[in-house]
């Protein structure tokens, strides 16, 4: 009887084993065809696919979406055919960079030639290709581009003392973007009339230079002059927006040459919280701004001593030539005497992003690299006022006045809308006389209130008052003093005479009255460049250097424009 209890029991256990066994196996079977379902899945993923299920701020800053397209077939034939391109460009690059390069030579140098141009044995390879889709009559191919040339170049270099220097520029590392505009597209062969080419980007550019048979290092500055006068020149004579231009067939394509299109007026207004670079005392902050960066196209601020929250209110115009691609650069740095300066962080702003004729009011965020899009780290804040104007633009604010007058655009804009002010009105007369505009009038600040200021007594409570002072001219306004609040009710009114409204400010900090002196709380900074818009407007302007609190502000502005020989 035991025996065949057992005999039952043992079936029993080994069907169940096999049961389970059998169960585990389907399940695990069904999970390796999930998994390779959704391995091949991803292997059908686009880049687009990628963005909608993870955008890209989740993404680590060396993860990068390519739009091009791999070319192994023509760095195969480039390489066969480099020893005759090498032949047939060396020339020609030589013939064309040279006028350049006297154009940016150092005032220390007599001359600066090449006495060898050869672009080596190695070939560049094409590591992506990409068409843009813009004009309906032309095509655009960009080609990413990487070289590590063995190039034999050999500048001849004569000082004004007579001495001789042959520098060799070696060790040559560079990538880049490449663009191609076929245009205009004809129905005669090759179906197009003209190649343009130039330089799109340049990710980086590294080089040597080497006295041949001494050291560079000799000569103090010597190598950093040359440097800068290399990096010029190629920013000057291929870079984009400049082109070269091949004719295929024959005609004419002159509408295919660099043109400036528009003006870009900048008001730099001011910085916060800047990141302090000093051991002792704080930065002492100037901006550089550009759009191309070139020396004779580059603005730089005044210098602010120790301050990290530095005021600028300056006003400067840069000539656009391609407002899809061109874009503008500000660079933060630190004045540092007799020493390098020191780059507290930078931004930009894409031209394509403003809208012609509005004026875009910008608080940008610092980095350290604008090649690094997800840095996290505060490096402070600038403030930039933008107005983009293209020429010829069909509006309500086009120049009353010729070209000639000394009007930026802003002022432009502004005298347009004055309600019919002009003085002028007939162009011919205006061309006899040259006028600049002055945005003369009446600031009227209605100070109503303040709400949720910052905690800075002892009882937690607060006596704030407003200082209100116009930056230029230095006038000064103040509230009474409200007892015991952090939401203070003032409803007064200022009238602030102003004589240049383009280039003034209105500066309000905010006080804590105490008996034996006071407590800084936090301020405002205004230009006036809307209220000159807008006539009139309410709004409620956050305190700056405070950890919460806000203002709010009823402006009104009564114009009275006037001109003065300039």
């Amino acid at each position: 009887m035991g025996f065949v209890v057992g005999l039952v029991i043992g079936l029993i256990v080994g069907l169940a084993i096999i049961v389970l066994f059998v169960r585990n196996e389907n399940s695990r079977s069904k999970l390796r065809n999930e998994l390779a379902a959704t391995v091949a899945a991803f292997a059908r993923m686009t880049v687009e696919d990628s963005r909608k299920i993870l955008p890209e701020k989740f993404y680590p800053s060396w993860v990068v979406f390519s739009q091009h397209q791999k070319l192994t077939w023509l760095n195969q034939h480039l390489t066969k055919i480099w020893p005759y391109v090498n032949e047939a460009a060396s020339d020609l690059i030589k013939a064309s960079v040279e006028p350049v390069l006297e154009q940016y030579r150092p005032i220390v140098l007599a001359s600066l030639k090449f006495s060898r141009f050869t672009l080596g044995t190695v070939a560049p390879q094409f590591t992506g290709v990409s068409i843009i889709e813009d004009e309906a009559d032309s095509v655009t191919m960009e080609l990413e581009l990487q070289w590590d040339a063995n190039s034999s170049i050999i500048l001849d270099i004569k000082t004004y003392l007579g001495v001789s220097l042959p520098v060799q520029v070696k060790d040559i590392g560079f990538t880049g973007v490449f663009r191609l505009i076929f245009k205009p597209l004809v129905n005669e062969l090759p179906c197009f009339g003209a190649v343009c080419f130039s330089l799109r980007k340049k990710k980086k550019m590294d080089f040597t230079l080497k006295v041949i048979g001494g050291d560079i290092s000799t000569i103090p500055g010597l190598s950093d002059a040359i440097e800068s006068t290399i990096r010029d020149a190629i920013e000057d004579s291929i870079t984009w927006p400049v082109r070269k231009i091949i004719p295929i067939l024959p005609g004419d394509y002159s509408d295919l040459e660099l043109k400036p299109v528009g003006i870009l007026e900048v008001k730099l207004v001011q910085a916060r919280d800047l990141t302090n670079k000093d051991i002792i005392g704080k930065s002492d902050p100037y901006a550089v701004l550009y759009v191309r960066p070139l020396p004779d196209k580059t603005k730089k601020s005044k210098i602010i001593n120790n301050d990290l929250n530095p005021i600028w209110n300056e006003h400067y115009e840069f000539i656009i030539e391609d407002v899809t691609t061109q874009h503008l650069v500000v660079r933060i740095y630190d004045d540092e005497g007799l020493q390098a300066s020191e780059l507290i962080g930078c931004a930009q702003v894409l031209l394509r992003d403003l809208e012609p004729g509005k004026v875009k009011d910008v608080w940008l965020n610092l980095v350290k690299d604008l090649e690094i899009q997800r840095d996290t780290k505060n490096r402070g804040q600038v403030h930039l006022e933008l107005l983009y104007c293209p020429f010829g633009m069909e509006n309500g604010f086009t120049n009353p006045f010729t070209s000639n007058f000394s009007m930026t655009s802003l002022e432009k804009v502004i005298k347009s809308g004055a309600n019919g002010t002009d003085a002028i009105e007939n162009e011919e007369a205006a061309i006899n006389k040259k006028k600049e505009v002055i945005i003369r009038g009446v600031l009227v600040v209605t100070v109503i209130s303040a709400e949720d200021l910052p905690i800075v007594d002892l009882m937690g409570k607060a006596d704030p008052y407003v200082v209100l002072t116009l930056k230029k001219t230095e006038a000064k306004h103040k509230t009474r003093v409200v007892n015991d609040s952090l939401n203070p009710v003032w409803n007064q009114t200022f009238d602030f005479v102003v004589e240049d409204g383009l280039h003034d400010m209105l500066i309000l900090e905010v006080w804590d009255h105490d008996t034996f002196g006071k407590d800084y709380m936090g301020r405002c900074i205004l230009t006036l460049t809307r209220v000159i818009l807008e006539g009139e407007y309410k709004d409620a302007l956050p305190l700056e250097g405070a950890k919460s609190g806000k203002l709010n502000l009823h402006l009104k502005w009564m114009p009275q424009p006037i001109f003065r020989d300039s």
